[in-house]
């Protein structure tokens, strides 16, 4: 907990350096598919991976010259999960309200920025479930679930941006009890596409 506070900070000293330098502020809409699974600390069950949908709204700050930023998005995440349990097949829609929030540093190639201009990010995630916790009276979701993500992307003509990313699961997305009342917890692990047009 201690370090997402030391990272909003920095983030809250990145957006006030960005105030400052004349940085430059786009939005835009955001669209893209995920990929995720369930992670469990049992093996007793077992998760394929299943694609889902996300649509949104993205800003983004970036201090001219250095490139280094800060985005934030506000997201419609659909999420399908399927996993077994001794031949009992369960699949689940789960909605959620996504909050992605990155650091961002864009390369500074003279010329070519102008076309292409390739980044890498990272930051915290917060998804709040919109949709109904329970699966059974024995299978839950938790109300919110949170991730850590590591991406890269390719900016187009300085609005068309392209970027891939891989969010690790933070805390429990999932409980169950087992037949001897053991706690199974699962953690949401996804790969996610996105493309964005900023303004």
């Amino acid at each position: 907990m201690r370090t997402i506070k030391h990272l909003l900070l920095a983030l809250v000293a990145i957006v006030a350096m960005a105030g400052t330098a004349n940085a430059q502020f786009k939005f835009g809409p955001r669209v893209g598919i995920n990929v995720n699974s369930m992670h469990f600390n049992e093996k007793i069950f077992d998760s394929d991976n299943r694609t889902g949908f996300n649509a949104g709204l993205q800003a983004e700050f970036t201090v001219p010259v250095v490139g280094i930023g800060l985005d934030a998005s506000l997201m419609y995440v659909r999420r399908t999960n399927e996993y077994n349990d001794n031949n009992n097949v369960y699949t689940r829609n789960c909605d959620y309200f996504e909050i992605p929030v990155n650091l961002k540093w864009k390369t500074n190639i003279p010329l070519i920025n102008k076309i292409v201009r390739p980044y890498i990010f990272t930051g915290p995630s917060f998804a709040f479930l919109t949709s109904k916790r329970a699966v059974t009276n024995a299978y839950k979701y938790k109300s919110v679930d949170t991730s850590w993500n590591v991406g890269l992307g390719l900016e187009f003509f300085s609005h068309l941006q392209v970027a891939a990313y891989y969010g690790f699961g933070l805390n429990n997305a999932f409980e169950t009890f087992g037949r001897d009342a053991e706690k199974i917890d699962g953690k949401t692990h996804c790969w996610t596409v996105t493309a964005a047009w900023l303004f």
